[in-house]
């Protein structure tokens, strides 16, 4: 398989898995056997494994004793935990930056999201996907305080594979998500806390009713969107 560019075999195997497991192309339970994940991506049993240990770290995957990985079983409210959480430390990242961040940090946010709004014009939810993890690196960075940082950061990993490319083409996602890092953009540059935690609060809420949508419709093909 071809590996992505910055990441490692094993980082490339997982984050493709986490998709997948994501959009429900594997069941909760199911049985992830080392050897046909080998066979299929063309590689040795090793980066499968390396791979496997990784998203049980993210919850998506559970490993038992001689019975090796299966798909966790998350339940709606765990996830919606998880974002809660996320939501609550970003805003709190999102309001600092808005009163901490230096010049130059400004300015790398205001060209990521540009860069971002290209990407909206070729079409290429991938590419988005990257520059919004840039993006949100940047805001925590610039709240300039490193246990918050960490924790975004660590929240945003257990979160990744629900922030996946393959979430940003349901229902206009991408545009939407782009318009939400507007508002936050002002602010940050207009310095103004109160108003950088709100769009960044409203970000996440919006972020996490599209995921969950999303997974509700998967698991019942005749569920409707909330309007």
């Amino acid at each position: 398989m071809d590996n992505e560019p910055g990441k490692t075999l094993s980082q490339t195997i997982s984050d493709r898995l986490a998709e997948e497991i994501v959009l429900r192309r594997f069941q909760p339970g199911e049985r992830l056997d080392e050897q046909s994940i080998a066979t299929r991506f063309g590689v040795s049993r090793s980066p499968v494994r390396d791979a496997l240990r990784q998203l049980a770290s993210t919850k998506l995957v559970e490993y038992l004793p001689r019975r090796g990985f299966s798909v966790a079983a998350m339940a709606a409210s765990d996830l919606d935990g998880l974002f809660e959480a996320s939501g609550e430390i970003e805003a709190l990242c999102a309001k600092l930056c808005a009163l901490r961040a230096g010049p130059s940090d400004r300015k790398r946010i205001e060209f990521v999201h540009q860069e971002a709004a290209r990407a909206i014009e070729a079409g290429d939810a991938k590419a988005y996907a990257a520059l919004n993890d840039e993006f949100h690196s940047l805001i925590y960075a610039g709240a300039r305080n490193r246990t918050l940082q960490d924790l975004a950061i660590g929240l945003r990993q257990r979160l990744a594979p629900f922030r996946s490319r393959g979430f940003f083409v349901v229902e206009n996602r991408l545009q939407h998500s782009h318009v939400e890092h507007e508002a936050l953009v002002a602010a940050v540059l207009a310095h103004d806390g109160d108003a950088a935690a709100a769009a960044m609060h409203s970000h996440a809420a919006n972020s996490a009713m599209n995921v969950l949508q999303h997974l509700g419709k998967e698991a019942d093909p005749h569920a409707r969107a909330v309007a």
